[in-house]
């Protein structure tokens, strides 16, 4: 484990809710079907649409994210808004697959996103083609550089989303914010975004359900979501951080996480945050 490479101690069998049953069945495999029915086209489609103009481009990407959750049989609770111009540093608790689209239903940006994901199915292109950011958690080396290219895409405008926890949790446990994205709005004098993810039943309890995390598979979690009852996915999006002369990167993360009501002390089972 490096300061690239935490670790959270979520497990599928730990920690997350079972949802699938023999009656849910029939529904999943529609709600599937509909989810590919929206995302092929879609992918298909993306190379055309990055050529309109910004603000046309965004309102597509926006409601094709929002019909591809809804496909998946998640409903949409959406609070505040996002700057839609200018750079903005994106920042959010990670939980699930489902997080990418939630966050460009609320602003499309370039994600921040391991290499791994370059070879996921369908997924993995469609990351590639939007303009993402990959890094390699491997390579503590990498990181200044990785840093670099954040802030300069900032720069130039775009929104950059990044999950500083480094790795998905369940929902019901959170992790920390690390602190090297910060440093690229910093050197980029871009604000910060927080955004609160959050899944639960509708009416009822925070649900793990979504959670994609340990050994899980993407299929797995894929078949345990549009096999949830139900599920309602919220996300809040708070004021914007405006970094003050003096803020350094270890107080605007700490910030962040106050605002999305997470904890701001450091993980014992965790390396120091770059």
């Amino acid at each position: 484990m490096s300061a690239w490479l935490p670790s959270a101690p979520c497990t599928p069998r730990s920690c997350v809710d079972a949802t699938a049953s023999a009656a849910s069945a029939p529904l999943a495999v529609l709600r599937l079907a509909a989810v590919l029915g929206v995302l092929v086209p879609g992918t298909l489609a993306f190379p055309l649409v990055r050529r309109l103009p910004i603000a046309v481009r965004q309102r597509i990407i926006r409601a094709w994210c929002r019909t591809l959750v809804r496909a998946a049989g998640v409903r949409v609770r959406l609070t505040g808004a996002a700057p839609q111009q200018g750079g903005l540093l994106m920042v959010a608790n990670h939980i699930s697959w489902l997080d990418i689209p939630l966050l460009a239903a609320v602003r499309p940006g370039r994600m921040l996103a391991k290499t791994e994901i370059r070879q996921w199915p369908v997924a993995g292109a469609l990351t590639a083609s939007s303009g993402a950011l990959f890094i390699d958690r491997d390579r503590l080396r990498a990181l200044p550089e990785t840093v670099a290219r954040i802030a300069n895409a900032l720069r130039a405008g775009s929104a950059v989303v990044v999950f500083p926890e480094g790795s998905t949790w369940c929902g019901r446990a959170q992790g920390y914010f690390r602190r090297a994205a910060f440093q690229a709005a910093l050197d980029a004098d871009v604000p910060v975004q927080p955004v609160r993810l959050l899944y639960r039943f509708d009416e009822g309890p925070a649900s793990t359900a979504p959670a994609f995390v340990g050994s899980d598979s993407l299929l797995t979690s894929v078949w345990r979501v549009v096999s949830a009852r139900r599920l309602v996915a919220e996300v809040r999006v708070t004021p914007v951080l405006t970094p003050d002369a003096g803020t350094d990167r270890r107080a605007m993360a700490r910030t962040a996480q106050r605002a999305l009501g997470l904890p701001t002390g450091e993980h014992p089972d965790l390396p120091a945050r770059p």
